[in-house]
């Protein structure tokens, strides 16, 4: 697992604001096995998670948690909120309790 701070516009580490690589967590698919891939997260919660192939999870409560939350996740995501939103509506993004 590997830890690193969210970059600024002006590439500065941004205190907080953390991609996770590595991480191991049960399938909200199927939470009888385990699934691998990158999380973002905004002081302690979890924001979202991009799997290795089972797509991607955001958390239910925290995913529109504030403007530098919403920020650093359009930029982990690589999209707008606008993007963001269209995604969950279509079933793309799943809306799960990360922070259990």
């Amino acid at each position: 697992m590997r830890v690193s701070n969210m970059t600024s516009a002006k590439g500065n580490d941004v205190p907080n604001q953390f991609e996770i690589t590595g991480v191991t967590i049960k399938n909200p698919k199927d939470r009888r096995c385990n699934i691998t891939g990158t999380m973002f997260q905004s002081y302690s919660s979890n924001i979202a998670f991009r799997s290795y192939g089972d797509g991607t999870f955001l958390d239910e409560q925290y995913w529109d948690y504030s403007v530098t939350t919403g920020r650093y996740r359009n930029q982990f995501l690589g999209e707008d909120i606008a993007h963001t939103r269209a995604r969950i509506a279509s079933g793309e993004y799943k809306l799960v309790n990360l922070n259990k």
